[in-house]
């Protein structure tokens, strides 16, 4: 027998009706300007009610933008987008104080000029384009909220929401993001080239007169709701093993090497640390409840597998020599480690 489990409260069986809902208008709407791309917009939607954020690596032209920006508008969110240049400094994304003249007294006195980081979605295009030090002003607000600037912490506004993009093809003049940095991001999501027939309809589209209208589907508030009843969404120990196993699989350095299947040991220099058993389970929770479940399945650890590890696993040598990618490694991964079993009462 297994342990039985506490039945949610209605509250939250009622709310995840109403995302599930929301999450096909949400899809239709999309479909309006997007053509395709349904794994990546799905990825997006969890990683955003997860509240974390994501790396989009795509080549140009693959309306990486334009997705991100459709999508704030059917979420009544603001957007803002920030091109990163080598000559771009951290006060250009957090803002900086200017000196502004107080028409009452005449007198002046320093202000806050908010940049574009207060803002819910962020795009940071092509961000390992600037050096270390801007890309780390972007990642302290990506991991506390807020920013410190002249000696004071401002708050960002919620939901905050960062999606950057890397072009992977051209490298020249460009910072690469170190592992520690590119651990903060939830998901790593890969934007193919559209299909045939999805290439057909977008010539289609964008050489003639059509213009979709999006309607707003969700508000920051309301997501803000959804985002806490992702973390009430409960989760059976086989799943927690699940996920723990599989992360802790790639790890070939540490008191957890000697757990790791040979071919990890053969192609890695480096696995994921804790934090990715973190995102594999929120990931798990939110993609539940975009499809209608007050549970998680070892099916949704899956799902979430490449976008949260492909980043997080370093190759060596003898991966890069053969041609071994990180998704390849992953999905080896799932074929190797076992489903753990259900927990008895």
């Amino acid at each position: 027998m297994t342990k039985s489990a506490t039945p949610p409260p209605a509250d939250d069986v009622a709310a995840v009706a109403r995302l599930k809902q929301a999450f096909n208008i949400i899809r239709d709407e999309l479909a309006k300007v997007i053509v395709g791309q349904d794994d990546v917009i799905e990825e997006l939607l969890i990683t955003l009610f997860a509240r974390g954020h994501c790396l989009l690596v795509g080549v140009p032209g693959l309306a990486k933008t334009m997705l991100v920006n459709c999508l704030s508008r059917v979420l009544s969110l603001s957007f803002k987008r920030i091109q990163f240049t080598p000559d771009l400094m951290p006060s250009d994304i957090t803002g900086t104080d200017i000196i502004q003249e107080d028409p009452d007294t005449g007198r002046r006195k320093f202000v806050f000029l908010p940049g574009p980081v207060f803002g819910n979605m962020l795009l940071a295009d092509e961000i390992n384009r600037t050096p270390p030090k801007t890309q780390a002003a972007l990642l302290e607000a990506m991991q506390e909220h807020k920013v410190t600037a002249g000696g004071r912490t401002y708050t960002l506004d919620e939901p905050f929401f960062v999606m950057a993009t890397q072009n992977p093809i051209e490298q020249e003049g460009t910072y690469p993001l170190p592992e520690a940095q590119l651990d903060r991001f939830m998901f790593e999501i890969l934007i193919d080239y559209p299909t045939e027939a999805e290439e057909m309809e977008i010539l289609k589209r964008t050489t003639s007169s059509y213009v979709g209208e999006l309607q707003h589907v969700l508000t920051g508030p309301e997501i803000m709701e959804l985002q806490g009843l992702v973390r009430r969404v409960p989760v059976a120990d086989h799943v927690y093993r699940y996920a723990m196993d599989l992360v802790r699989a790639t790890r070939v350095t540490g008191n957890a090497k000697d757990g790791a299947p040979d071919f990890i040991k053969e192609w890695l220099a480096w696995g994921a640390g804790p934090r990715a058993s973190q995102y594999l389970i929120l990931g798990g929770k939110a993609r539940a409840i975009l499809t209608g479940r007050f549970h998680v399945t070892t099916e949704d650890i899956q799902a979430c597998a490449a976008p949260v590890l492909r980043h997080r696993l370093v190759t060596n040598f003898n991966a890069e020599s053969q041609g071994i990618t990180t998704d390849a490694i992953v999905e080896r991964l799932l074929e190797t480690i076992p489903v753990a079993e259900t927990v008895k009462a």
